[in-house]
């Protein structure tokens, strides 16, 4: 048996995992007990994973070197991320410690593209405002002009297997595609007619910018003061990547110039503390956020993108698959390499 912390819990965490750990495949497998805790991973919640061999945990739970080493001394020797993205962890602090670590690298890219989608939707048909007004009695459709997606060009940052997918959604709409990837898809540019060019000249003719990047050193604040500067007036920017893509300074000036038309956040980079949380009965103490959410032309989701049940379902079986394969492996029971694509660090005998 392997006895995991999960961390940042809710409850459609508890729900995925605990289903997953009772699914088909969990026959003739280690046996998975999950410790739920409500808490967000760092330095000073590390101890509650006393006990446990392993813990999960998501985008903003902080697994920097002072809470791997804090996990380290309870006894924790896996870091599980019910996400792709691991910005979030110090991975050579990690194979310093012995601390292995996976990931999920792949789970639902049609509930990340359908969601950008429909925050574009939301934004050009005024969708929030209409919705407000009717409920009110007010029935007036002044201030609600939207724009035809067809004939317009998007401008795709990032084309994995989300950009990908957002990619082919926007082609069914009409519109011409653009696309920016340090690894261009030949067979995508085939399939969809999207165009690779350097990032600048799609920042400067894109009606509609969706950014599908993971966040690293080469992508923190991609979209900073002159990548908004090089925008065409009017611009859409979308953003259900990392909060960190995105220069908030920059884009709050760029609003306020009028060179950004629109906004459509799922993630925010001072979202650690505020999202996936009740803050409905207090002051919003970040101020940025407070303004953002004030422009009319501004529409901000809680990190929910990934929130589908078929995603959800994804992220937990890849997470009790990492689970597993770790504890075999502590166990001497595995055979074959592990997969890079899942394995940061890579569990005892493996290498990644």
């Amino acid at each position: 048996m392997i006895k995991v912390a999960v961390f940042d819990t809710h409850r459609f965490d508890r729900e995925a995992l605990e289903l997953a750990a009772r699914g088909p495949s969990a026959a003739g497998s280690e046996e998975v007990h999950f410790l739920f805790v409500e808490a967000r991973l760092d330095s000073a919640t590390a101890s509650l994973a006393g006990g446990c061999e392993a813990v999960c945990v998501f985008v903003n739970d902080r697994v920097d070197e002072g809470t791997l080493e804090r996990l380290a001394e309870v006894g924790v020797r896996m870091v599980a991320l019910r996400c792709a993205g691991f910005n979030n962890v110090d991975l050579a602090a990690a194979r310093r410690l012995g601390v292995c670590v996976a990931r999920v690298p792949a789970y639902s890219p049609h509930a990340i593209a359908e969601h950008a989608v429909a925050l574009i939707l939301a934004l050009n048909r005024k969708l929030v405002r209409a919705s407000s007004r009717v409920r009110e009695g007010n029935f007036s459709l002044e201030g609600l002009v939207g724009f035809d997606l067809h004939g317009k060009t998007v401008g795709v940052v990032g084309t994995g297997k989300i950009g990908a997918v957002f990619a082919r959604i926007m082609r069914g709409f009409g519109c011409v595609l653009l696309g920016s990837d340090p690894a261009p898809d030949a067979a995508l540019s085939e399939e969809t007619g999207l165009e690779y060019c350097p990032l600048p000249e799609l920042l400067g003719r894109a009606d509609i910018i969706s950014l599908h990047l993971p966040l690293n050193d080469a992508t923190r604040h991609v979209v900073n003061a002159g990548a908004i500067d090089r925008m065409r007036a009017g611009a859409m920017l979308i953003n259900t990547g990392r909060g960190a893509l995105v220069d908030t300074p920059a884009l709050m000036e760029g609003l306020k110039s009028g060179r950004i038309g629109a906004v459509g956040l799922d993630v925010y980079e001072e979202e650690e503390g505020v999202f996936f949380e009740d803050h409905s009965e207090e002051v919003l103490q970040d101020e940025k956020l407070a303004w953002l959410l004030m422009c009319p032309n501004v529409l901000v989701t809680a990190h929910q993108a990934f929130l589908t049940r078929e995603a959800l379902e994804g992220l937990a079986s890849t997470t009790l698959l990492n689970l597993r394969e770790y504890k075999g492996a502590a166990l001497g029971r595995n055979s074959g390499a592990p997969d890079p694509q899942r394995w940061l660090v890579a569990p005892p005998g493996g290498a990644a």
